[in-house]
């Protein structure tokens, strides 16, 4: 809201009054023109503060998804390392199984063909030793069980800070562009109220 400019009458009487006005209204002219100058400024760089804000918002989204994205690949990466070693583990377990197995059978015909007594304690032993490699192939897979739990685990956490810390860092940017908003008000209140 303009104000106008008024002079007092000393001025009115050794001026006149017509050149008293002339000039009061080149005040309020002039004063009129710096005020719209000003709210132009103010919506130009309102507008490059907003392009800037998203922008940033922008590459910030972009850097998130892109460490989203490679934690995952990372993940995916270690569980196939795990799975393969697992797989070679587990192949090189059953090879020495398999060559064991072909050892006690070469002993048992050996043995078979000496004595049909000794072959019905080599079986009992035969049958301990694969009833013990159950327990340790149950063993192996509880083991299995809670290294997926754990992993599991390991990234709930890890997903949980994440969005700790995204929230923080949505915080602090929220109290940041409150402050810059009320700096920008503050001066505008004060123009408008002039």
């Amino acid at each position: 809201m303009p104000v106008t400019a008024r002079l007092s009458k000393q001025f009115y009487d050794r001026l006149g009054e017509e050149i008293a006005n002339e000039l009061v209204d080149w005040f309020n002219a002039v004063d009129a023109t710096y005020r719209a100058d000003l709210r132009e400024l103010n919506e130009l760089n309102f507008s490059r503060f907003d392009a800037k804000l998203e922008q940033r918002l922008a590459e910030f989204n972009a850097r998130l998804e892109q460490r989203l994205a490679e934690f995952a690949a990372r993940f995916e990466q270690r569980l196939a390392e795990f799975a393969a070693h697992f797989e070679q583990r587990l192949a090189e377990f059953a090879a020495h199984f398999e060559q064991r197995l072909a050892e006690q059978e070469a002993r048992l015909d050996r043995r078979l063909s000496e004595s049909g007594t000794s072959v019905d304690r080599r079986f009992n032993e035969l049958d301990a030793r694969v009833s013990g490699l159950d327990v340790r192939i149950s063993a192996l897979d509880a083991k299995i069980d809670r290294v997926a739990a754990e992993l599991t685990a390991r990234i709930e956490t890890s997903e949980e800070r994440i969005k700790a810390v995204l929230e923080q860092r949505l915080a602090q940017q929220t109290r940041w562009m409150f402050g810059a908003w009320a700096a920008l008000l503050i001066p505008i209140i004060g123009l408008w109220f002039r």
